[in-house]
């Protein structure tokens, strides 16, 4: 393990000077494409041109605008902003081509411009001062090439782990929550022993994998990744992106850094956007309309270790700094307060947006707060997922109310009951239970939303069904969930259900009134959806493509889906935000670790439609 952190810097290193470690787009290849610079005149939007090595035009081609210097940023405090200060992040615009190959950006003086198109090798360009029309020449790929730029998800499509399909989905439930698998990085060889070793790091880490299956996982992932290597043509294509993808804008904001977990996040009325870095135990307030972002640290108390009651998990880690673990966010109603889950306290964080402050709610039970809530009647909902828990904080009088979810098993029971004292022993010389595929003793509930008529539904990640909560009676309700992995979910303007089933690729709805079950399978291969969220304005459900650099939408009248192909390689999401007032759409890039994606930092996005 001492050998890793080495390895982490130089590619931090390697980012950094503007190199990237993928085999599509490597620096040599960019030189090669052609750039021509014509009508030179003052103007506010810059018309740029995509062609192919012979002059036809690239239609759906990605066009992504970055400053050619990032704003100079106060980092004094170990590499990140001090508490209170305000920098400018390195604002990115992306659009599209249209059919004729064009597309108009902001003023691009002084900017730092990159093509990219399925099929041909990225192309990278700094406009002259002035410039007002610019034509992008595109060379094709190698076939090698094309294969190695394919995302993680198709080829995480042709494992198939001997056969066995409930095998993968185990590997899949335990090993993809994090960062995405099958990518280059993970494709990398490796022998059986290297693969134990990595498990045995993961499940420290807070995965599941059960025991039972290292060997078989380590010895499939050796010899199948090796088989896909040697023979990258049974890979399957990508989506082709599709032409309404010339009607949106992506903006994007770098905020942290490779070390970075930008969690969750919140689109708050005040029109900021509020960013939690789990592992800094960072706020970050970013103005969409200027880019700046405000940094606000955590307070922690005295004695508060990093890890928190869980204990330091992640110690090959060169800096860390997460004793309370921000995890999730949700808005009051009535003042526009910020809740916020610290993952690994017994406790609940405020913080107002107005004076800045943090106040610590402390409770004396449940583990694990998770993903929060917030009802019409301003009282504040959320998951327990260790103690396998629903907690509620009522504000006027700060009191805690928990639901207990009932056990599967006397085991589980147990093991549930068994939890104070286990916490009760130094996290160093805790015991652990051995884990298993059904997730005995951790059922998780772990997605939490309200419904329309005021009820509270709530996802079990490992026990596979969902809960219903009635605040008028208390009174707690299992219903069996028929997929795998329910993580999060959202209700929609009708009060309908809508859940990701995580190892089934599936998009799940469920009617409350009559108890059916709908199922829409994901429109990209292999995906492992994470989270969603609903415009219910608009009959528009949202969910996270974590695998495969994408953010997808279904309509609910027309059951039809889009793919929105994310500006950046391993650009892994795990919550959206939807914008209300105009549709746009917000998610944060989550891989972790964060210096794996390209660009090596974690960046804050939104996909908004153009003005007509």
């Amino acid at each position: 393990m001492t050998r890793i952190i080495p390895a982490v810097l130089m590619l931090l290193l390697y980012a950094a000077l503007g190199h990237t470690t993928d085999n599509n787009t490597p620096d040599s290849d960019a030189t090669d494409s052609k750039a021509i610079d014509s009508r030179v005149m003052d103007s506010h939007t810059t018309e740029i041109l995509v062609t192919d090595h012979l002059g036809n035009t690239l239609p759906t081609a990605m066009v992504t605008a970055s400053p050619l210097v990032a704003p100079k940023a106060d980092l004094s405090d170990n590499g990140y902003p001090p508490h209170g200060v305000t920098n400018q992040a390195a604002v990115t615009v992306t659009r599209f081509t249209d059919a004729q190959g064009r597309v108009s950006l902001p003023s691009l003086q002084e900017q730092h411009i990159r093509v990219r198109a399925q099929g041909y090798r990225d192309a990278t360009v700094t406009p002259a001062a002035g410039v007002s029309t610019l034509t992008v020449a595109l060379d094709a790929m190698t076939p090698e090439q094309y294969i190695a730029s394919f995302p993680s998800n198709v080829w995480l499509s042709q494992l198939t782990f001997g056969g066995d399909a409930e095998l993968k989905k185990t590997f899949q439930l335990n090993c993809a929550f994090c960062h995405q698998q099958a990518s280059p990085f993970m494709r990398n060889e490796r022998t059986v022993e290297q693969w134990l070793a990595v498990f045995s790091r993961m499940n420290s880490y807070g995965a599941r994998l059960p025991g039972d299956d290292h060997q078989q996982i380590a010895e499939h992932l050796q010899r199948e990744l090796r088989e896909l290597r040697e023979n990258p043509q049974t890979v399957p294509e990508p989506k082709p992106w599709e032409a309404f993808l010339s009607e949106i804008d992506m903006t994007e904001w770098p905020i942290g850094d490779g070390f970075s977990q930008m969690h969750d996040f919140l689109l708050h009325p005040n029109g900021f956007i509020y960013v939690g870095d789990n592992l800094f135990d960072r706020l970050y307030e970013v103005d969409p309309a200027t880019g700046q972002y405000t940094v606000y640290k955590v307070p922690h108390r005295p004695g508060d270790k990093i890890g928190g009651i869980l204990g330091n998990r992640f110690t090959v880690f060169p800096k860390m700094d997460n004793a309370m673990g921000v995890h999730s966010f949700a808005v009051s109603p009535r003042d526009g307060n910020i809740f916020i889950t610290p993952s690994m306290q017994q406790a609940l964080l405020e913080f107002n947006p107005q004076t800045k402050a943090f106040t610590l709610h402390e409770m004396d039970a449940g583990y694990y707060p998770h993903t929060i809530r917030i009802d019409e009647q301003d009282r504040v909902w959320f998951t327990l997922a260790l103690s396998s828990q629903v907690a509620r904080f009522e504000r006027d009088t700060a009191q805690f109310t928990l639901y207990d979810l009932p056990a599967r098993s006397v085991k589980e029971w147990l093991i549930l009951k068994s939890l104070p004292l286990l916490f009760s022993i130094d996290p160093e010389n805790r015991p652990q239970p051995a884990p298993d595929r059904e997730g005995t003793g951790l059922p998780m509930p772990y997605g939490i939303d309200v419904a329309p008529d005021g009820r509270i539904w709530v996802a079990r990640l490992y026990a596979n069904d969902l809960a219903v909560i009635d605040p008028q009676t208390d009174q707690v309700s299992m219903v069996d969930f028929p997929y795998a992995g329910p993580r999060r979910l959202r209700a929609d303007a009708q009060g309908k259900l809508w859940v990701v089933a995580f190892q089934d690729s599936l998009l799940v709805k469920y009617d409350p009134d009559n108890g059916e079950f709908s199922e829409y399978p994901l429109p990209v291969l292999n995906e492992i959806p994470y989270a969603l969220n609903v415009d219910r304005q608009r009959g528009v459900v949202w969910v996270n493509g974590n695998q495969s650099d994408t953010l997808l939408s279904f309509d609910i009248a027309t059951e039809q889906w889009r793919v929105y192909p994310l500006p950046r390689q391993r650009f892994f999401t795990r919550d959206v935000e939807v914008d209300e007032e105009d549709g746009a759409v917000y998610t944060s890039n989550s891989h972790f670790p964060s210096w794996q994606t390209e660009g090596g930092q974690p960046t804050l996005l939104r996909i908004t439609p153009l003005s007509p």
